[in-house]
């Protein structure tokens, strides 16, 4: 939003429905922007990056504050050292759930499957940097992701099975066959057992491959490219791609003409007429 358009708009709207996240001061993983780019490292490295009860609630509510956020145009997920995450911290998450009652297993699984909705409602296309281990519910951050960089030596595990529980956890059954399919998705899913970096660009899994020592740096490259973009658009081409799985395919056509209609109404979409016109490229400002 432009300084002129912010004077068009009432203060008090603007002020229930627009934050920062540059100064988010995070508690239980890093997180930085540049280029307005935002960047999630998990940052355990001697235990692969696992999760915890606190970093699984911090994550829901940073990608909850990133709905509202103007400041901030894509988000890279990572993690530090040579992995991307182990999943849930065995000591930490696993023990202590055998010790619990159903209210509070729900209270778990729900606040595990909230992160997955917030990151899907986030108009933040969402990239994964995909490197050594990613198992669990590391694995469900990156397949909730938008676009995922791997390396060949990463190995990624929907280990639900193998810890005696269902593949069905944080909506792997939903998403994973539409990435990769169905068939491939119920292997994973029944017996556990990685998925290498091989398979998954041949799957589709991964987007791109890149060398372990560039798998950051190439993933912020492609967020910087989506965050320099029409922004707007993105954020709706994101929803769009969310909400037409529960949609026939006429419903999904008259949901996109509304769409474009509305994204026809941008500056951007006017910018990149003339830029067009003058010969030049366009400068977005994702309004």
């Amino acid at each position: 939003m432009t300084s002129d358009d912010s004077s068009r708009v009432d203060p008090a709207l603007l002020a229930g429905n627009r934050c920062t996240a540059a100064d988010y001061a995070a508690r239980h993983f890093a997180w930085s922007v540049q280029d307005r780019v935002g960047t999630i490292t998990l940052n355990r490295p001697e235990r692969k990056n696992p999760l915890t009860f606190d970093s699984y609630a911090e994550l829901r509510d940073l990608f909850s504050r990133l709905k509202h956020a103007d400041d901030v145009k894509a988000i890279v997920v990572a993690g530090a050292g040579d992995n991307f995450c182990s999943g849930g911290d065995v000591h930490e998450i696993i023990g202590p759930l055998v010790r619990l009652k159903a209210p509070e297993l729900l209270m778990f699984t729900r606040m595990t499957g909230d992160l997955v909705k917030a990151m899907r409602h986030c108009p933040q296309p969402v990239v994964a940097a995909i490197d050594g281990v990613c198992a669990g519910a590391g694995a469900i951050i990156a397949m909730a992701s938008d676009l995922r960089v791997g390396t060949l030596r990463s190995k990624t595990a929907f280990l639900f099975n193998r810890v005696g529980l269902a593949g069905c956890d944080m909506g792997a059954c939903a998403m994973l066959p539409r990435i990769i399919g169905q068939g491939r998705a119920s292997e994973l899913l029944y017996t556990g057992r990685s998925m290498s970096g091989d398979e998954a660009q041949q799957w589709g899994f991964f987007n791109r491959v890149c060398a372990p020592e560039a798998v950051l740096q190439d993933a912020q490259s492609l967020a910087r490219e989506i965050a320099n973009g029409p922004t707007f658009a993105n954020g709706i081409t994101k929803t769009m791609l969310h909400q037409e799985w529960d949609m026939g395919i006429d419903q999904a056509i008259e949901a996109e003409a509304q769409a474009q209609a509305l994204c026809m109404l941008t500056e951007d979409f006017s910018r990149a007429y003339h830029a067009f016109v003058e010969k030049r490229r366009p400068t977005f400002e994702g309004n």
